[in-house]
This record gives C-alpha cells, structure tokens and sequence, in this order.
C-alpha cells in the first residue's frame, strides 16, 4: 500500500478548454508549497489531481496542513492506494481508517468504479467493505443518510483507492491565473484581508508600504513582514516595496491645508503605487478600503484617489463592515498582528475635521503648492525591495 493525496478541483472543472493551464499552475503551486518536504508526482485525471510522494520520509501530516492553505482546492483527502483486488481492499480498508472508524459511530461506504471491467458493481463494493468494517467495530452503525465517515472506495484504471472523509480546502482559484497586482499594504486590520481576498481569485501579490520614520517605527515595519509572512502561506511569496514617505508628509502639513492632508496623502501614495505597479508588470492596484468606513473612504473621496491612477484600483472590502472584516482576520490568524500597538503612516498629522465630500479640481488647486513629480520620483528611486516568503 502507498498513501497519495487527491484533490478536487472545484471551480477550475469550469474553465473549459483553458481548464489544463489552470491545473498546471495548481500543481506548479503546489510543488512549490511542498519544496521543504520533497518531490512529489502530480497528475491530473478528470475532475481529480493525485499527489504521490517520490522520497522517502515525507511528512504527510506537514502535507496536510500546507493544502489547506492553498488556492485553487476545494477539497482533498488522503487516500490509500492499492491493487484492484477485492480481498487486498478488504483487507486495507478496516486497517487504513482505523484511527477515524475508531472515533465515529455512523458510518456508510461509497463505491465508485470507473474500471467497469471490474468484477464486482458498485453496490456489491459497498456492501462486502461495509461487512467487514462492521465484523471490525462492533461499535459503529450505518448511516446512509447523515454518517459520521463516509468510507469511499473508488476503483481506477491502476489502482483502487480508499479514502475517508474530505478536508475543506481553501477555495478560491490557483495563484498566478488572475493575473498580478500591487496591494497597498499597512499595518492595520483590512489590507491584510484585503490581500487575502484578492489572492484568493488568483491574484499574484506585490505588496507596497509606506514608511515615515521617525513618525513610524522599526516595529511597525516589522508587524508589515510579519503579516505578509501569514498572507503568503495563502498567496505564497511576496514582493514588498517599502517607500519613504516622511518628505512627502512634511510637505503636505507645511502647505496644504488641514481638511486635505489625508486626501492628498492618499492620492501621492496612489501616484507612487502606481509607478511601482508599472515597472513590477502588474495590471491593478488593491487596498483595504471599506465604503464609508472612514473619512476617506467616501464615495467622493474615493473617486478623487482613483483619479491619479491610470489602473485599475480594486477593493475587496468595499461591501464588508468592519466586523465581517475582523472576522476573516481571524481565520487567517493576522488579526493579532494587526493590532500590535505600532502605528502606521496614515495616522501621522490626521486633521481633526478631514474632508468627506471633495472635489478633484478642489484637490488639484490644494496640490499646487507642491512639487509633486519631484516628489513622487524620489519617493520612487529611493523605495526598497525585499521578498517575503
């Protein structure tokens, strides 16, 4: 007997004629994922990916817990993989599951057979590795309806295999088929998310943060690397631009008026963002914005940041309330990063009575008395890059 993993593809089973290059991307992802275990063969078989180890001592524990984190699965399962000979599966079923038999009291047995020169039908599988299961645990029943395990033997064109019950996956679509993005990334709660989201729909991740030191702190650029280092267990590697923004801010208290400062800070951040979008080949900006959620996060005011860039800007957030927001954090284990007592630049100089309904050509007038492109070209040259992994 070996043990592989097989995993359902979900939504890629709809991608048509273009379906083979989605799965290639998903194993490539996955090899990727597993390059600290070993090497692995993927083959891909209908609406199924199999996973077989190729060394020795691979962690199969380790393997699980990876493919939850992986976009693009709906579900997998560990399977046991043997011969196409009834008495060799009854003989592995008990034994296989016995850990998970041991611990259920429902259970009922599925039988798929693909082979049709298989001897026995469908049925006849089910029944004879139900009997068996039961002569084994005297403790257990059949549920056909609602059963604890659901026990599935499914005969292949080379092998059988045995498997019990599925492992929700991450969802989503592989990493890489969804194109590239820059997402604008701070210390706080949403943008995380936000980069989660995105990634989840196949989005390969840049990551751009701005820095303003000494009104930041080496600690808030840390809780940055230390989020990002969550998100790319999902997305995997990430490059992160971090750009000095403190001139850019010192510029905007000392000649802008006050209602303005947060307005036209975004708007250099997304000029900046842009250009580092640009030179890295990415399609779209994303950044954590929630409609309403703050001052500038108005309709209008968000229409003014927009109008400085000329990509795309998505918002994964825009519907979401903050407690549905807090809620993802959670599950993806970066909300107690993100609530680390280090500020982020977007609190620096916050004006006490900000503006929430501008107008570009109000914004344009304020933006005179500063040299933007001298200031969005420094800003630029002098960014550091870095990859998370």
């Amino acid at each position: 007997m070996k043990e592989i993993i097989l995993i359902k593809n979900g939504e890629l089973a709809l991608k048509g004629l273009n379906r083979s290059s989605f799965e290639a991307t998903l194993a490539k992802n996955i090899k990727h994922r597993f390059r600290s275990l070993g090497k692995v063969k993927i083959t891909c078989m209908q609406s199924t990916m199999t996973i077989e180890p190729e060394c020795d001592g691979f962690d199969m524990d380790e393997a699980i817990e990876i493919l939850k984190k992986v976009f693009g699965i709906a579900a997998f399962q560990r399977a046991a993989a043997v011969e196409k000979d009834m008495n060799i599966i009854l003989e592995t079923a008990p034994e296989y599951l016995r850990e998970q038999l041991e611990e259920v009291k429902t259970f009922k047995v599925e039988a798929k057979r693909s082979d049709k020169k298989f001897p026995l039908t469908s049925p006849e599988i089910s029944r004879n590795v139900g009997e068996v299961i039961l002569r084994e645990f005297p403790h257990i029943r059949v549920d056909v309806h609602n059963p604890d395990l659901t026990v599935t033997v499914e005969i292949r064109d080379r092998h059988a295999f045995i498997r019990g019950n599925q492992i929700k996956g991450a969802g989503g679509m592989p990493v890489g088929t969804g194109g590239k993005a820059a997402v604008l990334i701070s210390g706080g709660i949403d943008s995380p998310v936000a980069s989660w989201m995105i990634s989840k729909r196949g989005v390969k991740l840049d990551a751009i943060h701005f820095a303003s030191p000494p009104y930041t702190s080496p600690q808030s650029e840390q809780k940055v690397h230390d989020l990002l280092r969550q998100v790319t267990k999902y997305s995997g590697d990430i490059a992160l631009y971090t750009v000095p923004f403190t001139k850019i801010q010192e510029q905007i208290r000392d000649n802008c008026e006050e209602e303005y400062f947060t307005l036209v800070m975004r708007r250099f951040m997304m000029r900046i963002a842009n250009e580092i979008a640009k030179k890295a080949d990415c399609s779209a900006l994303v950044t954590g914005e929630s409609l309403g959620q703050v001052a500038s996060q108005t309709m209008p005011a968000l229409a003014c940041t927009d109008a400085v860039s000329d990509m795309p800007v998505l918002r994964p957030l825009v519907a979401m309330d903050k407690e549905e927001i807090i809620a993802v954090s959670r599950k993806i284990d970066t909300f107690d990063i993100s609530i680390r007592p280090f500020e982020d630049c977007c609190t620096v100089f916050t004006p006490k009575h900000p503006r929430t309904r501008p107008k570009k050509e109000q914004l344009e007038e304020v933006e005179k008395a500063l040299d933007i492109d001298t200031l969005v070209k420094e800003a630029v040259e002098n960014t550091r890059f870095e990859l998370i992994k």
